[in-house]
């Protein structure tokens, strides 16, 4: 057992900066690093991928991110653990050691985890209810795209156990990413509550990258936040008997202290006494942060119950198509005007007999989050005006944007300023229990000799 590991994030979504993931690894001499690049319809957009090209479905930005990054990590023995293999573990550990062989990086190895599509599964399992409204899953079944249940530490362990330099996965808890190099590294029992709360809050505190470091902290004259054009990724230092401590990359710019540690350990927090992951129910009632040095916190108090005898499946289905269309109106009476156009693409779309069963009129700037019970203080000068709707047809979908565009001319004047139309597939999600003895992951290992 060692004494204690580091551990960063170098990512916390997909499109999140590459650099400071390379200053990082330079700069923090970390045990691992922590790629989380998957949102909850992710793997159903790298799925419609997958099968239109079966050597896609990985996250689109791997190979940029893993060529700036693999050369330092393999440099200073920091293995890397990612889901970016998204949709297609395999086929990124595949292309992945393809292209690093012209990168001139030594040799490797790279596990991957399958076991996460349990598309197949799912349809034998049509009467599960929907978590979000309790209808039957058949309700959506017809239009599937996918269907991957988080995964868990455990398996991650057994793919840190091949000594591979590098793990890919499909679908996994956000902080099993975390929990499972941590517990492998200091030789932690993945049956012990106390390991696992240690583990699991680490992972929860890291995992979305700079937003722990002062990012989304951030507002000026309220939350000061030095340097953030610099903003430095977060790593933990984890003792072997559970101790933890937050920091970030040395000479970077961002801050760690107890208020940025709270406001991360609040995010997507339904219920502090209940945080459910694939390897335990997390309390986080009792936790604490205390400063322990320059931007060095240090975490007590957390507590973990025995893992549910299930694992939540996020199923992509196809829910028809969003149209929409903007223009700006500016000066005098611009709300009005806006209001009127509003009315009037409503008016026009009626008179084409179409109807759509959600539509949506926004004033960005007015009322486009709070609804006009938010609206306050002056009528601005210039606003946005945005029309959005739903349909199952991609014509009907293509005609809001259409009588938005014709606006321009047909009235009441604006200022244009940038017109916006068009329409989009809906890849929705929704979620359903599954018992978590269907679901066998397993393994494989590439190399790069």
């Amino acid at each position: 057992m060692n004494g204690s590991v580091r551990i960063g994030c170098g990512a916390g979504m997909s499109d999140d900066r590459i650099p400071p993931a390379v200053d990082l690894i330079e700069r923090a001499d970390l045990d691992y690093v922590v790629f989380e690049c998957l949102a909850e319809r992710t793997i159903a957009r790298e799925a419609l991928d997958r099968s239109k090209n079966p050597r896609l479905g990985y996250t689109p930005v791997m190979l940029p991110r893993m060529q700036a990054v693999l050369g330092p990590a393999l440099a200073r023995g920091t293995r890397i653990v990612t889901n970016m293999g998204a949709a297609n573990p395999a086929g990124a550990a595949e292309v992945l050691l393809e292209k690093a062989s012209g990168w001139g990086v030594p040799p490797f190895a790279c596990a991957y985890v399958l076991g996460d599509d349990v598309t197949d599964i799912i349809r034998d399992h049509g009467h599960l209810p929907l978590m979000e409204d309790g209808a039957p899953l058949e309700s959506i079944l017809g239009r599937m795209a996918s269907a991957n249940a988080y995964l868990g530490a455990d398996v991650i362990c057994t793919a840190l156990e091949t000594g591979a330099e590098v793990v890919i996965t499909g679908r996994v808890g956000d902080p099993s990413l975390f929990l499972a190099p941590i517990a492998h590294h200091l030789g932690w029992s993945l049956d012990d509550l106390d390991h696992l709360a240690a583990g699991t809050i680490t992972g929860h505190l890291l995992e979305c990258s700079s937003q722990v470091s002062g990012g989304c902290f951030a507002d000026p004259g309220k939350k000061n936040v030095p340097n953030l054009a610099d903003l430095g990724y977060p790593y933990a230092e984890v003792a072997s008997d559970g101790g933890i401590v937050i920091t970030k990359t040395p000479r970077s710019g961002g801050l760690v202290d107890p208020a940025t540690c709270t406001e991360q350990l609040l995010y997507e927090i339904h219920d502090p006494a209940s945080y459910i992951t694939p390897d335990c129910v997390l309390d986080i009632h009792d936790v604490a942060f205390d400063q322990v040095g320059p931007d060095r916190v240090a975490v007590t108090g957390q507590r973990a119950r025995p893992p549910t005898d299930s694992l939540k499946v996020t199923v992509g289905y196809f829910d028809g198509y969003i149209g929409s269309g903007e223009m700006t109106f500016a000066g005098i009476n611009a709300v009005a005007r806006a209001r009127l156009g509003a009315d009037l693409v409503k008016e026009r779309l009626r008179r084409r007999g179409l109807s759509y069963p959600e539509m949506r009129v926004d004033l960005i700037g007015i009322n486009s989050l709070h609804g006009d019970n938010g609206a306050a203080g002056p009528e601005p000068y210039e606003v946005r005006l945005r029309v959005a709707a739903r349909s199952d047809r991609r014509a009907d979908a293509d005609a809001v944007g259409a009588e938005v565009r014709s606006l321009h001319l047909h009235g009441p004047g604006s200022a244009g300023g940038g017109i916006n139309q068009g329409a989009r597939e809906i890849l929705a999600v929704k979620s359903v229990l599954l018992p978590r003895h269907l679901v066998a992951p397993s393994v494989k290992v590439m190399r790069l000799s």
